[in-house]
This record gives structure tokens, sequence and C-alpha cells, in this order.
């Protein structure tokens, strides 16, 4: 690959990257659109002036993608067949028993946010997301606040921080050798950040849109559907487990997880027809984070700067606007971190903005009105505040203790 062009010290293709999530931020209802252009951009300079990181012209963007395909074929098949699960899950009529277990004041906000959190300790974070998107809809009556929204997003990738089967960059830590215990120290900060945006976010709610105080009379849970969501959502956990224990470089080959969800979906589709209704926007919204996570795997980004918890604690808010993937593998690369700490950052971190995860973006296909940067961060201030606060607890306690390079 040619050195960049830089500008003012700084490489093009960062200019490039920089001026596309601006217009992502101010061009709200043109998200994919922008987000296209700016790949189709960056894709145009690369061939013309600097090639790509193994070999220059078509060649080389042909190698780049032969390297990403996987990961991004993992998150187009998740996104793609969580958005159905979700659709199962409303239909089962669980969400609308769920006033009946809910406290019915701002409490009732807090339980469904560690109830998101529990679950994404063992689901995927973006399946943790919708279920917990689905659920708000149906006792908050349709009506969330978007700093809630932010919440449940927060929620689920802090759950999925502190598992190496949570959250994809965990499982890649796994992957790389790091220890699962290493990685669970993460839920320190994590717990410590949960109390502190859970309060003010559901207490905005309660405001803006009371929870629900009974359920529906005559209600009948459609146990059926209930089979499917478990199987899915089984099958993922599985096809997990198994592929990191026995077969490791299979993750590397093909998108296990995408592929065990999808099998189920169409599986089950003759027990009850999936709602292919929502495909199209979910296929919109998908396209779009593809796009941004492309785009941040083409950046010249050859090393971080020196390992370190401050280093750990930018990473946090890198993570919000650039795509945690490929920071997480150059931290691997690198090696020199408190895997706990990092595990933590690129996580959660991702939650201040709505694009920052694949969580937030799935939950935004479910609510487009959360696709304003402006809104998300003016509205969802306390998951900012949470994550610096739960960073500097977990090092008070805790300490900083890097683990040999990789």
């Amino acid at each position: 690959m040619i050195e960049p062009i830089l500008v003012f010290g700084i490489p093009v293709d960062f200019i490039l990257f920089a001026l596309t999530l601006l217009g992502v931020a101010l061009f709200h209802h043109k998200t994919l659109q922008v987000a296209l252009t700016g790949l189709a951009a960056i894709i145009v300079y690369k061939l013309v002036f600097t090639g790509f990181k193994h070999s220059a012209g078509l060649a080389g963007l042909g190698h780049h993608m032969a390297h990403e395909w996987v990961t991004l074929a993992n998150l187009f098949l998740l996104l793609m067949g969580f958005a159905l699960l979700s659709r199962h899950f409303e239909e089962s009529r669980i969400p609308d028993e769920m006033p009946a277990l809910l406290p019915d004041d701002w409490k009732g906000g807090v339980v469904l946010l560690v109830l998101v959190f529990v679950l994404s300790s063992f689901l995927d974070n973006i399946a943790a997301a919708l279920i917990g998107g689905t659920v708000a809809r149906h006792v908050f009556q349709g009506k969330v606040h978007i700093g809630y929204l932010a919440a449940i997003v927060a929620a689920s990738n802090a759950g999925g921080s502190g598992s190496v089967v949570g959250d994809t960059t965990t499982t890649m830590m796994w992957i790389a050798g790091v220890s699962p215990l290493a990685v669970v120290e993460a839920y320190v900060a994590a717990i410590v950040a949960m109390l502190i945006f859970a309060v003010p976010a559901s207490i905005q709610q309660q405001r803006y849109s009371p929870i629900q105080k009974d359920p529906s009379k005559g209600l009948k849970i459609d146990p059926v559907r209930v089979f499917i969501v478990a199987a899915i959502l089984i099958a993922a956990l599985a096809a997990n487990i198994t592929a990191n224990v026995k077969f490791p470089a299979l993750l590397d080959a093909l998108p296990v997880l995408g592929i065990a969800v999808w099998a189920v979906i169409l599986l089950t589709a003759g027990l009850r027809a999936p709602d292919w209704k929502v495909m199209p926007e979910t296929f919109k919204g998908t396209v779009f984070l593809l796009a941004l996570v492309t785009a941040a795997s083409l950046m010249p980004v050859e090393k971080l700067p020196a390992a370190s918890w401050p280093t750990a604690l930018g990473l946090g808010f890198v993570s919000a606007v650039f795509d945690n993937i490929p920071l997480t593998a150059l931290a691997l690369k690198q090696g020199g971190y408190d895997w706990g700490y990092l595990a933590y950052a690129v996580g959660f971190g991702g939650s201040m903005i709505w694009f920052g995860s694949s969580a937030g973006v799935a939950l935004s296909n479910m609510y487009p009105e959360a696709k304003s940067v402006g809104r998300w961060v003016g509205q969802g201030w306390p998951v900012a505040v949470a994550y610096v606060i739960g960073f500097l607890v977990m090092l008070a306690v805790l300490g900083w203790h890097p683990d040999a390079p990789h």
C-alpha cells in the first residue's frame, strides 16, 4: 500500500470517513444514502491513489473483502434474523403480559433494563436489545423516549461486555486466547454504569409515557412462537460456544452464528410464518451498518496508541463512531491491555451514539425516530456519564494489570 495522502497531517481516508459520519449525524433521514456515498468515495479514492492494505487496484479491494466477508455476513444474517425473532416474540403475546410482572412506576423501567442486561450476558446483544425494545413498545403503550432507547442499547452492550458469548468483540478475544475470566472483570464497570444510567433513563420514560399498570384482559400466549424464539436463541448460543471450543478456525471461514439463526428460522417457518414485512426496512438499516463497518475497515490504522488505561478509556469514545471490531482486532494484535477494560470500553462505548453498535442500529430500525445523533446524545446523556464513572470505579477497585502480548 502506498503511503496515505495527508491534509494538515491527517490521511484523506480519515477525512472522507469523518465527513461520512458528519453527514449521517446531520442528515438522519438519509443515513443509508450518506453511508453508501461515503463508502463509495473512500473506495474510489483508494483505487485511484493509495491502494489497499495488501495490494492496489481491484485485486487489493477483492483481497480486503475476502478478509472481511465473514464478519459482514454474520452481521447481515444476525440483524435480519433477529428482526424476525423480535416479531415472533411480539406475536407470542409475552410482551403484553409484561405489565403484570413489572413494577408500575419508574422502577418498572429499571427492571426491564436489568432483564436486557441479563439476557445479553448469555445471548447476542442484538437479540437482547430487540427483545427489550419490543417489550418497551408494549408496556409504555407505543411511546418510548429516545433516552430510554439509548438505555436499552446501553444495557444490552453492558451485559455483553463481560461475557465471551455476549458480544462479537468479546468473542474475538476468546478466539484469540484471552481467558473468559479476564473478560468477566468488565462487569465491575458495567454494573456500576448500569446503576447510573438506568434510573434517570427510567424516570425520563415514566414522565414521557407511564408504564401500563395492568395487562390486557383475555390474553393467550402462543406457545409455538415462544418455542421458535427459544430455539433461535439456543441455536445462536450453542453455535457460538461449540465453534469456539471445538472448531475455532471455522469462525474465520463461515458466518457460523448467522447460519445457525437462519437455519432455525427457515426450519420453523412451517409452524408459524415469520413476519417478512419487516425485512425491507431492516435491510436498509443493515446495509447502512455494513457500509460503515466496511468503511472503518478500510481506514489506514496499523496500530493504536501505546496500551494503557487512558488509551482504553479513549477507545470507548472512538467506538461510538468507529466500528469496534477492527479496534478490537488491532488491540489484540498489539497486546499489553488489561482485557476486562478493553471489553468494557469497546463494548459499552458504542452505546453513546445510535450507530456506534450493531444493537443500536437494530433498535433504530425498530424506532426510526432514534436515528438522530443530536437527540440520542442530548436525551441519552446518562449513558456517556455512566461510561466514564464505571470505567473509573473499575480502575479504583481492580487497578490496571495488563496481560502479556498475544
